[in-house]
């Protein structure tokens, strides 16, 4: 607080001393924030411990606004609470900005107006704080701030006689004589280095009313600084957490304990915080709780905390109440139905954890990308808990979700679809879970106010509502008194401690750039005073908190990096003078470290597996391709029977693609048959056929992928499958005379002693005299096709190799038919050319099918012999699109290589 306030001062010993008196002593602290309150309380508790007390009544500190809102309340219980407008909820805030933003005519233009409310209420609030309301209008400055002029007389014609949290403390203020309200004997303001004019005037009515008010502050110490340079944003924190553990352990060693307690307080200051909350969780739990998260361990609090809370929405907890939900209210994503049926929040998960993974993976192929309740409980098997409960919560949704009802309304219809699903589940909450849902039932209070605002709304609408409240709502469940803060820049402020760091004072980051409100005129910001208004100002802000650090703490640590990626980076100018010292901190090793240390290795050749007993090999010829591939692949996929997990697909996937294309083309020729037919049939007939391939081929795929090819989109893909057979036909014209003899068609294929199962897209014999007769065999493709795939050892792509050597006919020439829109064209090799248009002979047709022989008897040989060695044919590129990465250990090695681009996923 500024000198100029007129109050009188005292130091934080005098204040404790005062606290110390109990509640009869009348003496309230308010803080700028509520950290700083929290923070005040503990070391008023530790001031308590350290006098030999074991008791105490606890101190009154909270923050300014908290205090406000305590004064408002005693009005409204007391004598003048008629006369005492209520008080706007911060969701009912949100609504009333978000209805004035929408029926503007500013709001068609908006991208998101609930974004925008949450400014305007940040506006609104900076206005009455800085006493700048009264002037909007007179300072109209661009077309932000007229709409938001025009928006805040809106909003005050809303609210009507009630009032919202930015203008409370003139509400109060005007009513602080009152004896009926219940008002301290003295108010210390600590820590107010910042006094906006709407706080000093309240503090000035207190005085008026007869509360004694003094300022108070942390205590300047002096300190030696230092300067410390790191090679980039990521090893600045692992220094600052090596640092902060070096400090804790050498306190625990014996060393003195910080002024503050038993343990050192010791703080690291984050200036983007927020951003990289989730790097600095990581990093400081690696190195100050190494193994703090293994599985089967026991949860323990870590020894640090993060000052910044992260959405209610993101809670698991609360993530799967939404979206449980949304599940009953609509048609959702199978990635957060998969997420809820395999839930511990559900009622059966932990009984039925087995089953309910089982069932996750299975339905992955038969549900489409989008699902609803109902499809789901059809589709449960085997998880007899999860259908009843799915069965409940679809029951109770449909009779009470529909039309428009009140807030309270929905959140009873919420909390008894939770309760039909079981929700939270069965097992016991630890406390994080258990804090997290007391926190949701509060939300839901707030939500059920509404009704003041917003009096009727739709399902929809409500769970949009509800949903949005939760992602706003901050939340950091309540833990032990860790010994280690991470704070951002603002909860840094009025704190004091033993150690402390702060990072990222790069020039670029610090001091920071003006950030004037969007909303209002820049203008008026800088005549209110507002120090974030101007450089000038933001920068003696940023050097009066800088100074503020360097005597915060006993021992202080500045740092910046020296490089963020290929940006050189230099320090902040207000660091700059510091002396640099390079800092000699301890290496504490990481888990896995301990672990490969603490390793006792036993070598085991396991390149091979059993020999194969049976002669059938399931899997058919893909069993070749993957032997081929890698003898582990083969191995693992058909012996083992592991596979990778699916994830349903948005519309038509490469297979449901390559279905559609071979029935269509079965379709085509089993109504056709021979060049001759085709050449003969009158263009109205050859219509039908082509339409009637295509119906069935939309039909064929529909049935194995309900909801998949439905409605305009079936009808969308008959005409794409219609014209791309038209296209394709002009192909098969300009072949000479031949009949289709096999379409689909299994075949027992055998080699080295093995049996597989194939399907042959088509074979066709040839009767033309020029080409000498023969068969060809044809796959079709949709996407990639070359015959390179079949000429090297190891072939890529055996299937039209091993049908060449097992079949019984004399086969003549193998092709892919590439059939693509633009692309249509034979692809192969040929005992002679024009047998296929395009087709080229081979150099040696027979040398060429002896060499498929040896190949293929060769991987099947090492099929049955169990060969199982990990060797990737393109070294770890084959492994890329591998979905068996999880059992081999090449996987770990996948990420260094870099992205290539994917083709089109193979016909079937």
């Amino acid at each position: 607080m500024s000198a100029a306030s007129g109050f009188p001062r005292v130091t934080k010993a005098e204040v404790f001393a005062r606290l110390a008196d109990g509640v009869q002593a009348g003496v309230t602290v308010v803080t700028p924030n509520r950290r700083l309150a929290q923070e005040l309380a503990r070391e008023f508790d530790a001031d308590r411990l350290a006098s030999g007390r074991r008791e105490w009544e606890a101190a009154d500190i909270l923050p300014f606004g908290s205090f406000v809102e305590r004064l408002w309340e005693s009005a409204v219980y007391s004598g003048i609470g008629a006369d005492t407008p209520l008080l706007l909820s911060p969701a009912q805030e949100q609504v009333l900005w978000e209805e004035i933003i929408g029926a503007s005519p500013w709001g068609a233009q908006l991208l998101t107006p609930a974004r925008a409310a949450v400014q305007c209420r940040d506006a609104w609030r900076l206005a009455h704080a800085w006493r700048m309301a009264g002037a909007l209008e007179k300072f109209p400055g661009n077309d932000d701030a007229r709409a938001f002029a025009e928006w805040a007389r809106a909003y005050v014609r809303s609210a009507g006689r009630d009032v919202d949290a930015a203008r409370l403390p003139d509400v109060v203020a005007r009513i602080l004589k009152s004896h009926a309200l219940r008002k301290p004997r003295l108010l210390v303001a600590y820590a107010f280095d910042i006094l906006p004019p709407q706080t000093g005037d309240f503090f000035r009515a207190l005085s008026a009313a007869g509360v004694a008010v003094v300022q108070s502050g942390p205590q300047r110490r002096d300190a030696v600084a230092v300067r410390a340079t790191f090679a980039s944003p990521r090893d600045e924190l692992e220094a600052a957490a090596r640092w902060a553990r070096a400090r804790l352990e050498g306190a625990h060693r014996g060393n003195a304990p910080g002024e503050f307690g038993s343990h050192p307080r010791i703080a690291i200051v984050v200036p983007d915080l927020e951003r990289r909350r989730q790097e600095v969780v990581r990093i400081f739990s690696r190195v100050m709780e190494p193994g703090w998260n293994l599985p089967g361990v026991a949860l323990r609090p870590v020894p640090f905390n993060i000052s910044i809370g992260v959405p209610l929405a993101a809670y698991p907890l609360v993530h799967a109440a939404l979206g449980l939900l949304a599940l009953a209210a609509g048609e959702v994503d199978f990635s957060l139905a998969s997420r809820l049926m395999r839930s511990p929040f559900m009622a059966g998960a932990e009984s039925e954890l087995a089953s309910r993974a089982r069932l996750d993976a299975d339905l992955r192929s038969v549900l489409p990308a989008r699902v609803t309740l109902v499809r789901i409980v059809g589709a449960i098997e085997g998880c007899p808990l999860l259908r009843e409960r799915f069965e409940a919560l679809y029951n109770y949704a449909r009779g009470s979700l529909a039309g428009t009802q009140p807030p309270h309304v929905w959140v009873r219809h919420f909390s008894n679809l939770l309760d039909a699903a079981g929700f939270p589940g069965e097992r016991a909450l630890d406390s994080v879970e258990f804090q997290t849902r007391a926190k949701w039932y509060e939300v839901l209070g707030e939500f059920a106010l509404l009704e003041r605002v917003l009096p009727r709304m739709s399902c929809a609408q409500a769970l949009a509502r509800l949903r949005r409240l939760c992602a706003d709502t901050l939340f950091q469940p309540e833990s032990s008194d860790a010994p280690v803060q991470v704070l951002g820049v603002l909860e840094s402020a009025g704190l004091e401690f033993d150690h402390l760091w702060v990072s990222g004072l790069t020039d670029d980051a610090w001091p920071l750039a003006a950030r004037p409100n969007p909303f209002i005129s820049v203008a008026l910001q800088k005549k209110a005073g507002i120090p974030e208004a101007a450089a000038d100002t933001a920068l003696a802000l940023d050097r009066r908190i800088t100074e503020d650090w360097l005597h915060a703490a006993g021992e202080v640590v500045v740092s910046h990096p020296l490089r963020e990626k290929d940006r050189e980076l230099l320090a902040s100018t207000l660091i700059a003078p510091i002396a640099h010292r390079d800092l000699k901190l301890p290496e504490f090793p990481r888990y896995r470290d301990e672990l490969y240390t603490a390793r006792a290795l036993e070598r085991i050749a396991d390149g091979r597996a059993p020999p194969y007993a049976a002669k059938e090999v399931r899997g058919g010829t893909r069993v070749l391709a993957d032997q081929a591939a890698c003898p582990f692949r083969a191995f693992a996929r058909h012996r083992l029977r592991a596979e990778g997990i699916t994830t349903p697909a948005d519309g038509l996937d490469a297979r449901d693609r390559g279905n559609l294309l071979h029935v269509l083309m079965a379709q085509l020729w089993g109504s056709l048959r021979t060049k001759s037919r085709l050449d003969s049939i009158a263009p109205e007939e050859l219509a039908t056929v082509i339409d009637e391939a295509a119906k069935a081929a939309v039909a064929k795929v529909r049935a194995q992928r309900a909801g998949v090819l439905d409605g305009r989109l079936a009808e969308l893909e008959r005409g794409r499958l219609a014209r791309l057979a038209r296209e394709w036909l002009a192909i098969e014209r300009a072949r000479g005379e031949f009949e289709v003899v096999a379409r689909e068609e299994r075949r027992t294929l055998e080699v080295a002693g093995l049996a597989f199962t194939g399907r042959i897209d088509r074979m066709d014999r040839l009767v033309d005299g020029a080409t000498a007769g023969g068969h060809v065999l044809i796959d079709y493709k949709s996407g990639r096709a070359t015959p390179r795939d079949w000429l090297d050892e190891r072939p890529d792509d055996p299937q039209l190799p091993l049908y060449a050597i097992a079949a019984k006919e004399d086969i003549a020439g193998v092709a892919f038919a590439r059939i693509k829109t633009g692309e249509m064209r034979f692809i192969g090799l040929a005992r002679k050319d024009a047998l296929l248009p395009q087709v080229k002979a081979a150099e040696s047709w027979n040398g060429l099918v002896e060499g498929w022989r040896r190949e293929l008897d060769m991987l099947g040989r090492e099929f049955a012999q169990g060969v199982a060695r990990v060797d990737p044919k393109c070294e770890l590129k084959t492994c890329r699109h591998c979905d068996l990465q999880p059992l081999c250990r090449v996987h770990e090695r996948i990420a260094a290589l870099e992205d290539e681009d994917e083709g089109e996923g193979e016909d079937e």
